[in-house]
C-alpha cells in the first residue's frame, strides 16, 4: 500500500506510454493478411490533443518516442479518445527485422514497443515486466 500512495501522490508532468490492440490487428500474424493491413495506417502513436500541443505535434506528423530503454519514431494519431498524460502505441507490430519472413507485415512494418521496455521496470508482487505505464518523452521528428 505503501507503494501505491506513493505512486498515486507523485505529480510529475510526463507521459506514460499504454499499449493498445486493435480489432483488424489483435494479433501480429494478422499483419500478414492483405485485407487486414489495407486501408489506413494502424500503428500509430496515439495522442491527447493538448498533450500534442504542448509537445509540437499534429495528426499525421512523426514523432519520436523516448524512454530510458530505447527510442522510436512512429506517425502521430491525435485523438480525444487518450486520456491527457498517456500516449498508446498498438502491440504487435515492429516487422522489420531481418529475420521476418512475412512478406506482406514486412511491407506494415510499423514499430515495435518493446523497445521502450526498461528491463528494471518490474511489478513487484508478480514478478513480471512493466509494459503498461512506461514513463516516456514524447518529441516531434526534426
Amino acid at each position: 500500500m505503501a507503494r501505491l500512495e506513493a505512486r498515486l501522490a507523485r505529480r510529475d508532468a510526463g507521459l506514460v506510454l499504454v499499449r493498445r490492440r486493435h480489432v483488424r490487428s489483435n494479433n501480429s500474424w494478422m499483419h500478414n493478411v492483405p485485407s487486414l493491413v489495407s486501408g489506413r495506417e494502424r500503428c500509430t502513436l496515439l495522442i491527447h490533443p493538448e498533450d500534442a500541443a504542448r509537445a509540437g505535434l499534429v495528426d499525421g506528423a512523426r514523432a519520436r518516442v523516448r524512454s530510458k530503454a530505447g527510442e522510436l519514431v512512429a506517425p502521430v494519431e491525435v485523438s480525444d479518445e487518450m486520456m491527457r498524460g498517456v500516449v498508446s502505441l498498438p502491440h504487435g507490430w515492429g516487422h522489420d527485422k531481418p529475420e521476418i519472413r512475412l512478406a506482406v507485415a514486412s511491407r506494415h512494418a510499423g514499430v515495435c514497443n518493446n523497445v521502450l521496455a526498461p528491463g528494471e521496470l518490474v511489478d513487484v508482487p508478480s514478478g513480471n515486466a512493466v509494459v503498461n505505464g512506461i514513463p516516456v518523452e514524447v518529441l516531434p521528428l526534426g
